[in-house]
């Protein structure tokens, strides 16, 4: 690794006073904004830093701000006083056409006063501060650009702003690497590293390794805020093949099968790198409680769910009443938000899973918890679900072939058919619907109808 470059560069205090008001306006209409619905009331700075200076013609700061806002709904993931973002913010007299897309706003005041805001990501130069960083092992003030032993990033490599709405943003540079750039981002071991580098210790190749990271050293506490991995091109994401394969008529079972397989080498590997502990009857009873507790939240949220309430709440006592048989299982880390597109299918026909994270609106404590690994294979199976009714074709069929085509698949590659424990199975499948019905009658209302179609499927429970 080449020597770090070392450098204490603070950003003006006034900084955030000056770029306020603008924020509060920029911020809530960002696709990666957790606070949705709710008017940001103030933002709070955590840190600043200047990667290129705020006078030169194009000025880079890197900005941790706390924004605050009216009270979280109940069952909201709870971090501290307001969730903390990671911002890039440029600077320029003048923005060019090809930039309009990342305006934040005309500064009138301060360091910056005069000059245009934006959002830095979508620019080449900024872009390459970030992969220079990364590829030198650079220190600037509290941030830290790490790179992977043996990792070769060369320098030059063009950058580009992918297009994809997600609750992150990624850059790829010359189809060889993606950096992830978190947006919300929380004190502590973020799975999105830990996980990737646990498999690559253990030379799991469904998962591609960190070529680098960047973090943050704050009050004696590490933040994670990006992750530098190969970019595999050529790949296509599981959803995009699935939808594809529909468009054109053809079955999608053997890579499901295929799919299938993938995830349970990855399982397997996350047991072996990390890990395992058995849930009793104390373990499953508190799981249970809190997805009859989901439930009844969203039942609550959600009056379209009440009448599915009863019934989908004897999946959770089914669960718990085996646990009190003296029924025990094994939990790993697992993924924790597994779905098509998560997962990348290369030319060659092998599948990779990526984003490794998990639910966003969960806190990190949860999202480190170790779970049955049916966990992530619920997630699967309802995302065949999402994609047969996007693409206009439920009733088909073509779910049903594609949840038993992964189901094979996964005991195929050594893990336990999901289907034999099917109590299991049945509880984190109506835990994930449970949470999608939130999920979309808050976001997205005409795909309410997906989620409740499985509610209504979940509520009947099929035949020992």
């Amino acid at each position: 690794m080449s020597e770090a470059v070392i450098r204490t560069v603070t950003s003006p205090p006034d900084l955030l006073a000056s770029l306020e008001p603008l924020l509060r306006e920029w911020l809530p209409r960002q696709r990666w904004f957790a606070g949705k619905g709710r008017p940001v009331t103030g933002l709070s700075l955590v840190a600043a830093t200047d990667l290129l200076p705020a006078d030169s013609r194009l000025g880079l700061h890197h900005v941790l701000v706390r924004a605050h806002q009216q009270a979280a709904p109940a069952g909201a993931a709870a971090e501290g006083p307001g969730d903390c973002y990671q911002l890039l913010i440029g600077t320029r007299e003048a923005l060019p056409p090809r930039l309009a897309p990342a305006l934040i706003g005309h500064v009138t005041g301060g360091p910056a006063a005069g000059r245009t805001a934006y959002d830095a990501l979508y620019d080449t130069r900024p872009a390459e501060v970030l992969l220079e960083a990364l590829r030198s092992g650079a220190r600037i003030g509290g941030l830290r650009f790490e790179r992977a032993p043996g990792a070769d990033i060369r320098a030059g490599l063009v950058p580009r702003l992918t297009t994809a709405e997600q609750s992150n943003s990624s850059v790829v540079y010359g189809d060889t690497f993606i950096l992830k750039v978190l947006r919300r981002i929380v004190p502590g071991v973020n799975p999105d590293l830990e996980l990737p580098l646990a498999l690559a210790r253990e030379g799991c190749p469904r998962v591609p390794a960190p070529a680098g990271w960047m973090v943050a050293d704050l009050d004696g506490r590490t933040w994670v805020l990006g992750v530098l991995q190969p970019f595999f091109q050529g790949a296509t994401d599981g959803w995009e093949l699935a939808l594809r394969e529909l468009a054109k008529g053809e079955d999608f079972a053997a890579e499901a099968r295929a799919l299938g397989r993938a995830t349970a080498e990855v399982h397997s590997a996350l047991a072996r790198a990390l890990p395992t502990v058995t849930l009793g009857h104390a373990h499953a009873r508190q799981l249970a409680g809190g997805m009859t507790a989901r439930l009844e939240e969203a039942a609550r949220a959600v009056p379209l769910l009440r009448p599915y309430a009863p019934a989908l709440r004897t999946a959770f006592t089914a669960l718990a009443g085996l646990a009190a048989e003296g029924r025990t299982w094994t939990a790993q880390r697992v993924h924790g938000d597994l779905h098509l597109g998560q997962c990348l299918r290369a030319p060659d026909g092998e599948w990779s899973l990526i984003d490794f994270e998990g639910e966003p609106a969960r806190s990190l404590a949860e999202r480190r918890l170790p779970q049955p690994a049916v966990r992530d294979v619920a997630g699967m199976l309802r995302s065949f679900d999402y994609a047969a009714h996007s693409a206009g074709v439920r009733g088909t069929g073509w779910t049903e072939s594609c949840r038993a085509a992964y189901c094979t698949g996964y005991a195929q590659a050594g893990g336990r058919d999901p289907r034999t424990d099917p109590v299991l199975l049945r509880a984190y499948e109506t835990d994930k619907a449970v949470y999608e019905v939130l999920y979309e009658a808050r976001h997205r209302p005409d795909w309410l109808e997906v989620p409740l179609a499985a509610v209504r499927r979940l509520s009947v429970p099929e035949p020992a």
